[in-house]
């Protein structure tokens, strides 16, 4: 979803409704900015809250998900990483990063639709995130270069 810890930390089950498509998003306020986020629901997020829908601990303390401290969840990240041999740090602020870069702007999503998931109050903030896909660029580029191509092919027709 691209939420920070703190944003997860604090999702209850009255932050779930039906977006402008019908379908179910996230729709809060970000702690760190007070900025509305609308985040539209992936299959995977969906399963997972579907997964703790009836847990314990999520009922008792009015959260969509039982969350750890940020420190317990990095740590686990990072337990994940060395059995994986993953050499990179793994931590919740790498998976928003992630989010916004691999998961989002390199699958096509405009930066102004990522800012406003993101929750950033600023269009400059997401740039930063936008540096990194460069393999998006690419891709993009050579796209337009088969349209071009094509199309002074049938041009020529």
């Amino acid at each position: 979803t691209g939420l920070s810890w703190s944003d997860v930390n604090k999702l209850s089950p009255s932050d779930i409704s039906r977006g402008i498509d019908g379908e179910k998003w996230i729709i809060i306020y970000r702690k760190k900015t007070d900025s509305r986020s609308p985040i539209p629901l992936l299959p995977k997020a969906l399963a997972l809250i579907e997964k703790y829908r009836n847990d314990p601990e999520c009922d008792a303390n009015h959260r969509l998900l039982p969350v750890n401290s940020n420190q317990r969840m990095n740590g686990y990240l990072k337990e994940i990483s060395d059995i994986c041999e993953i050499p990179k740090r793994l931590t919740m602020h790498l998976a928003r990063h992630t989010f916004a870069t691999t998961v989002t702007l390199a699958n096509g999503v405009p930066i102004e639709t990522v800012s406003k998931m993101l929750g950033h109050t600023s269009i400059k903030t997401t740039q930063i995130y936008s540096k990194v896909v460069d393999t998006k660029v690419s891709n993009d580029m050579s796209l337009l270069k088969g349209r071009i191509t094509n199309k002074a092919i049938k041009e020529a027709m």
